[in-house]
């Protein structure tokens, strides 16, 4: 799912060729990966991210096709069952994918690809993209974790202490990532992960500038 990009605004003669890039910013419910994924959006034109499915419904102000394809079981099950997805999962009661036709037509627009997915479908992303760029979001303390979860007031005390308790795992596996930011202050973190993107774009492997 790599395709090449050709610039030619280069310096004088020279003209690139870039990859294109899956990047998956993941973390615990409540860390701020969704905040600081939006703000990377907002501020680097060559990102575009991948409008997921979901069998939950609609919290106040999403709109579908914009933040979630939201759709119910039988429809899910049917995109099983047609291999539609590159990644899915059944999150805190919920089943979210992420759509193999989505992505690649964000590359095929001449794109990089951002992923905002709980740590579950991440791993199934890393998986079969292993040339993909994880990044997980992690909070300072499970005690700062708790104080945003009841602050944000999207979910019942049931379902926060549900996510609270997955948490400790998903936070036991933060190994396996590329990189591991720590959101403690959100402009720091938010400039971390744009410095990792930043940095990913120019490797060889993806980045091919040519002299002329």
């Amino acid at each position: 799912m790599r395709n090449r990009v050709k610039n030619n605004k280069g310096v004088g003669n020279m003209k690139e060729t870039r990859n294109g890039m899956l990047i998956v910013i993941s973390g615990p419910s409540g860390a701020g990966k969704g905040t600081i994924f939006k703000k990377l959006l907002a501020s680097d034109e060559s990102l575009s991210f991948s409008v997921s499915v979901t069998t939950r419904g609609p919290r106040e102000g999403e709109v579908d096709g914009v933040d979630y394809f939201f759709i119910d079981q039988a429809e899910y099950d049917q995109l099983v069952a047609e291999d539609a997805f590159l990644e899915h999962a059944t999150v805190h009661g919920n089943s979210y994918g992420t759509l193999k036709s989505q992505v690649q037509r964000i590359m095929d627009s001449g794109k990089h690809v951002v992923l905002d997915i709980d740590p579950q479908g991440a791993r199934e992303v890393m998986r079969q993209q292993p040339d993909c760029v994880s990044i997980f979001i992690l909070p300072p303390s499970y005690e700062e974790l708790r104080k945003r979860l009841y602050t944000r007031n999207t979910d019942d005390p049931v379902e926060i202490e549900r996510r609270l308790g997955n948490a400790k795992g998903e936070i036991d596996l933060m190994h396996l990532y590329d990189y591991a930011v720590v959101n403690d202050d959100l402009e720091t973190a938010y400039a971390q992960v744009a410095a990792i993107v930043a940095a990913e774009k120019q490797r060889t492997t993806r980045y091919f500038p040519v002299v002329e």
